[in-house]
This record gives structure tokens, sequence and C-alpha cells, in this order.
């Protein structure tokens, strides 16, 4: 059986992936721009932001994020095994835990779309997707048998989870394990925009592993403008031009985290409701919220719904959601009533009005 894997090892799983194209960041106008970078997470962040009056100087910047960053890697991931989130997996069953505000921030939101997503959406999925060998405790390789999988199941749900937010500790009612890889690179930029606000830096664009927000103006004095990516494997093009304004984007799909085997994809997005990754036309799923870390949940969650499912939850949920299906040699886009505002039309302005599919 040949295997073959899209991806690189790293810490998220569920690889947000809004194309990093910044439409209107570049030229003359509103001032110079700075423009920070680094690594953080097993990928890239970037943050680009007009400097006001008595802001830090760039350096000061710099390390004031990656210093955020660290600390978010240092709670959350489950590839150092010093940190909270790997720590809470190892405490014993029943025994409260004292967690950050930072964790249980992460953990309160991922419940509550757990709840909302019909299930879809589970933080406690890690076993099932390191059997299907894309988390840090990667599985042998190959698909796993259905045996495996029905054996890993009693180990995932949300509704074994307990918070205390009174006395700020956690605790589980049997051996799950919590993994934020779908819900923590959106924490993370909503960080580096708290600490961005707080210096009175108010026009940026903060960007991890792709997922964004956005502030103010771009660097050029007009709105930020960023595209969606096109979802085809090997290549990089923008399906679609966005203006979100003051908000965050986060996308999910298939297309660039996946292995091969003997003729078929598997993807990394595991359905903890049946324990097996899904398959269906549904590839991209964009998602504009306050938040970034609401935005990379919510991409997660509906992505594994599937694209009736997904449309229906997002109605419901007053959702603004763009989704790329694909059918045959085709794309068809779509989106829900509430994204409608954020596309921007052939003369540059924002649409209204929910939109037909496109082809």
């Amino acid at each position: 059986m040949a295997r073959r894997k899209s991806h690189s090892p790293g810490w998220l799983f569920c690889v947000g992936l809004a194309l990093a194209l910044v439409l209107a960041g570049c030229g003359s106008g509103a001032g110079e721009a700075v423009r920070l970078d680094g690594r953080t997470m097993g990928t890239t962040w970037s943050v680009t932001y007009s400097p006001a009056g008595g802001a830090p100087p760039a350096e000061s910047v710099r390390e004031a994020l990656q210093a955020r960053l660290d600390g978010v890697n240092a709670s959350m991931s489950t590839y150092r095994d010093d940190s909270e989130i790997t720590r809470f997996n190892g405490a014993p069953v029943g025994e409260w835990f004292t967690v950050s505000e930072a964790f249980l921030t992460v953990l309160g939101a991922a419940l509550d779309i757990g709840a909302r997503s019909e299930g879809a959406y589970d933080v406690t999925v890690a076993p099932l997707v390191d059997l299907w060998g894309f988390g840090p405790g990667a599985g042998a390789g190959g698909v796993p048998d259905a045996a495996a999988i029905a054996a890993l199941r009693p180990q995932v749900g949300q509704r074994y989870l307990e918070i205390d937010r009174a006395a700020s500790r956690v605790r589980k009612t049997r051996a799950v394990s919590v993994d934020f890889s779908s819900i923590a690179k959106g924490y993370a930029v909503d960080e580096l925009a708290r600490y961005l606000l707080g210096q009175q830096i108010a026009d940026f664009l903060v960007e991890v592993g792709g997922e964004m927000r956005l502030s103010g103006s771009s660097p050029r004095g007009d709105a930020w403008r960023i595209a969606v990516e096109q979802p085809t494997a090997g290549a990089r093009a923008p399906a679609v031009a966005l203006r979100p304004g003051d908000a965050a984007v986060a996308t999910s799909g298939d297309y660039r985290n996946f292995f091969e085997m003997d003729g078929r994809r598997y993807s990394h997005s595991i359905d903890p409701r049946s324990g097996y990754p899904v398959a269906h036309d549904l590839v991209s799923v964009t998602v504009v919220a306050d938040t970034a870390m609401v935005a990379d949940a919510w991409a997660t969650a509906l992505e594994v719904l599937g694209a009736e499912d997904a449309m229906r939850v997002a109605n419901a949920q007053a959702l603004a959601v763009y989704f790329i299906r694909r059918q045959g040699d085709d794309f068809v886009a779509s989106h829900s009533a509430s994204f409608a505002p954020y596309l921007e039309g052939p003369d540059g302005a924002t649409t209204q009005g929910q939109g037909a599919p496109e082809r």
C-alpha cells in the first residue's frame, strides 16, 4: 500500500488556509509600515502595522509579540512535554487541575462551539487524530482498522470535561486528552492584536499560520483587502477578495493536509462523531468573526459538517462563512447570509445580499 503525505509534521493539525495576500498593504499613503515576522507553533507569524505617535520601537514590539506567542505555545502545545495542556492530559481522572486564564478561555470557547456545532467540533478528538497520523503521537502509518478506531472512540467526548470557572480549574471524568490545535492559533492572533491595541496601534494586520486579525486601515490609507485561497493542492491563487473591516478571518480546508493511499485521499479533518476523516465535497471554509479564536474553531467545525449541514448551521448561528465545494474538475462557491457584506464586487465595493452559487 502506497501512502503519500501532503503535509510536513508540525504543531497544528488543522491548518488555516486563508491566503495571506494583502491586496492593499503596500504603496504610498498613510505612512511607512512596520513589518515583523517570525516562527511559532510549527508555523510562521507576521504583523504589519502603521506606527502611532508614542508607539514603542519596532524591535521592542517584536520582542513583546514573540513573548506572547511563546506563552501561548508553553500553555497549549501538545508537542511540548512541559506545556500546560500536556500536564493536564496526564493528570489523573477526576482530579481538579488548576489552569491559566488563557487555557480556561480557550477551553470554554471550544466547548461552546462544540455544543453549537452539533458535535462536529470536539477538542478531545486527539486520540483519533494521532491514530490517523496527524498529531504529535502519530500512528504507525496507513489506514487504521475499524477495531482500532472503535477502541478509541470511548476516549473522545467533551462531555467528559468539567470546568470550575470560579476556581480556575478543570477536570476530566474519563481518560480524555485535550488538543487546542484547531483554536490556539486563533487565540494567539487575538493576543497579538490585544497587545497592539494596548500600545495605541490601531492600524494593523496580524497573521499566524494563515489565521488573521485586521484593524483600521492598511499602510496605503484605505481598507484592508485580503484574498481567500483557491483550494488547489500544489498551487496558490486567490479565489475571492474580501474587505473584512475590523474583524478576524480563518480558513480550514482539506487540500494541503492529507495523505493518499491506494488512490484514495484521507483528510486531516477527523469527524469526532464517527472517528473517520471527512469524505465530502466541501474543500474550503472561510469564517469572518469578531475574534480569530472563534473564527478558527468554527472553520474547523463547519469543514467537518459538510456543505449542506454547514450552511444550515452557519445561517442558524448567524455566522459569516464562505464555502468552496469541489464538483468534478470545478469549484463552486457559496456563502451564508451574514457573509455578503464582506465580499468585494468588481468595482472594489462590498456587495450586499446573499449571493447565488458561483463557478
